[in-house]
């Protein structure tokens, strides 16, 4: 089956059109069935079959069902959405063609809680595909990515490669809780060379940056403080003071020396607690991360940070929780891989400005994958193919530069075959 451009925008406009924050893409993933059961893969696995080990960031069974409810009302596949029970979602596609190398190809499919723009000026509100799920659109281009993938299969069954591709639809990057299950279903054991792309992240159209590195391991945690209420005007030695317990370790967390082996992070990004201005508040709590250049340095903030909840609890007579969430190691492309994805790229038409590499500056669980293939004995590169969009990432006028499908689905073909050509 050849590329269609045309198609593969409807197909982008449509995930557009109906986004799904991680867990929750049951619409996302029964469309990509659809998609796929029309082409000839040679194997198709979906939810629990392509994630294995424990998920963080997963909803609970009310919200759960909310979304399968709207997935269906949306027209999703009801026999695919049974098959996502839990909000197990995501797919992998395999082409198998011949001996030669397996590659894989990842891309993500969640989007985000950010309300989308609604004036004339926004391509999605302008052309009628803007978020139907009022609060959540895509605004990071996974609905690109998506249809990337599906493009990659296409040109893939169009060309003469031989070998094994995997695409590896991953759910739940945006809290990062999707790679590490991925990782570790055993879908990636065999994989000799791992593709992960990216749309944008400030760089342009026409413009590919060939393997990211600079990927900040990251440790999402939440803190409970627990103390006793009161009276704040008639009795105010009888409480004890959770917010005074949040407020110091929110402080003295920003306070936290940083490493001189390279880039530490920490962010304290809600924070919340009491009932009322005249009651000693018994609860507060903060939800924070703790990032670092390499995993060891994130680790030794999110060690510090520990010490500081559990001093600042400890000052106001506390009782104090500590619960961590999702994470995600740091990684680096390897450089024979990008270079070969490097001289692909600059043989694409439409493709005019090509970097061998450039620091991500941020987090992403691709890390996961990369790390899993390489430790296997493979290689991974993360690609980015840019586009203009007319907001930032994570910001409600986001949106992609169309024409990025197709030149992201020939950068990836030319890697492919180049991958090929190399073994």
């Amino acid at each position: 089956m050849s590329v269609d451009p045309e198609a593969l925008t409807a197909l982008r406009r449509d995930l557009h059109q109906h986004p799904e924050p991680a867990w929750r893409e049951f619409y996302t993933t029964a469309r990509l069935v659809d998609e796929l059961e029309r082409r000839s893969v040679d194997a198709l696995y979906v939810g629990s079959e392509i994630l294995g080990g424990e998920r963080t960031g997963v909803p609970d069974e009310a919200e759960l069902t909310e979304w399968r409810e709207r997935a269906l009302a949306a027209g999703a596949r009801e026999d695919v959405v049974d098959r996502l029970s839990g909000g197990q979602t995501g797919l992998v596609a395999v082409l198998e063609r011949g001996d030669g190398p397996v590659v894989g190809v990842r891309v993500d499919i969640d989007g985000l809680p950010v309300m989308e723009a609604t004036d004339v000026d926004h391509l999605p509100a302008r052309e009628g595909f803007r978020s139907e799920n009022e609060g959540y659109m895509h605004a990071c281009g996974h609905d690109a990515h998506a249809s990337i993938g599906v493009g990659v299969i296409d040109a893939v069954l169009d060309s003469a490669f031989m070998g094994t591709l995997k695409v590896i639809f991953q759910p739940a990057e945006e809290v990062v809780g999707g790679g590490g299950p991925v990782a570790e279903s055993g879908h990636l054991d065999d994989v000799d060379d791992l593709l992960a792309v990216h749309v944008g992240l400030d760089h342009p159209a026409g413009e590919v940056v060939a393997g990211v590195g600079g990927f900040l391991a990251v440790q999402d945690f939440q803190v409970e403080f627990f103390g006793e209420s009161a009276h704040a005007g008639g009795n105010p030695e009888r409480g004890r003071h959770a917010i005074g317990a949040m407020a110091t370790a929110v402080t003295n967390l920003h306070s936290i020396p940083r490493h001189g082996d390279g880039a530490t992070r920490i962010n304290v990004g809600r924070a919340e607690g009491g009932t009322a201005n005249n009651v000693i508040p018994e609860y507060a709590q903060i939800d924070a991360e703790a990032r670092g250049e390499t995993t060891e340095l994130m680790e030794y903030v999110d060690a510090h940070a520990e010490r500081v909840v559990r001093a600042a609890a400890e000052m106001y007579d506390c009782e104090v929780g500590i619960t961590r969430g999702s994470r995600a190691p740091s990684a680096e492309s390897d450089t024979a891989l990008t270079a070969l994805v490097a001289d692909a790229a600059r043989e694409v038409t439409g493709v005019t400005n090509v970097l061998d590499t450039d620091d991500l500056g941020g987090s992403e669980d691709a890390t996961y994958l990369m790390r899993h293939v390489q430790e296997q004995g493979g290689q991974a590169a993360y690609v980015v193919v840019g586009t203009d969009h007319p907001g930032g990432h994570h910001t409600p006028r986001f949106d992609v530069c169309e024409e990025a499908i197709p030149t992201a689905v020939e950068v990836l073909r030319r890697s492919v075959l180049a991958v090929e050509a190399g073994r």
